[in-house]
């Protein structure tokens, strides 16, 4: 039986199985300078381009493997968030005239608040809705989490396997079957951000 696929950025990133994929921090030769995303044949897959390499604070970009850009990925600013009481991140594809389309919203915690709400990501694309919203569970700084659809099933798991890493500086990313992996990325380019990651500056 082949997996139901549901691309979000495009079905070219929807593995007919499920994967796994390591996540490594790129040196630090400018602040924020990102992450790299391989296979089990350690080929690059994806890249997370962070503020330091692309100039803007609250700005990434994420790559493919020919380091196409895939999305656009930006922290909601102005008057509206600062009276809101949660800070939003905006992920943006690129349509084939290089337009920006708005794909999901990922609403960051609010550190006033001492709740353990998961953080949620809202499907923005008419074409994406059908797949509800996302949740992320557990504790992204620990590694130790996982993205879930609005019904409950886990599509990503993010770990550390400390047998084989120890360092800190790699943890892996096992995607469910059809599950876009750009968009799963995406979204962790977001948590790497929030969490004072590789991305920051």
């Amino acid at each position: 039986m082949t997996a139901k696929l549901m691309p979000i950025v495009s079905k070219v990133y929807c593995s007919p199985s499920d994967e796994v994929l390591v996540v490594r921090r790129r040196p630090n030769v400018v602040n924020g300078g990102g992450f790299v995303v391989a296979d089990c044949r350690q080929s690059v897959v994806f890249r997370v381009d962070g503020c330091g390499i692309i100039g803007r604070k609250e700005e990434l970009i994420l790559r493919d493997a020919d380091e196409n850009a895939l999305l656009l990925i930006r922290r909601k600013g102005g008057v509206v968030e600062a009276m809101s009481l949660t800070k939003q991140w905006k992920g943006y594809t690129y349509d084939f005239l290089g337009s920006n389309k708005l794909v999901f919203t990922l609403k960051e915690p609010n550190s006033c608040f001492s709740n353990k709400n998961p953080i949620r990501i809202s499907m923005e694309s008419k074409e994406c809705c059908i797949y509800g919203y996302f949740e992320i569970r557990g504790n992204f700084q620990d590694k130790c989490c996982s993205i879930v659809n609005s019904r409950g099933d886990v599509i990503a798991l993010i770990g550390v396997k400390k047998e084989v890493m120890t360092s800190g500086e790699l943890y892996y990313v096992e995607i469910k079957a059809g599950i876009d992996q750009a968009f799963v990325f995406g979204v962790i380019a977001v948590l790497d951000y929030i969490y004072d990651g590789s991305t920051r500056c």
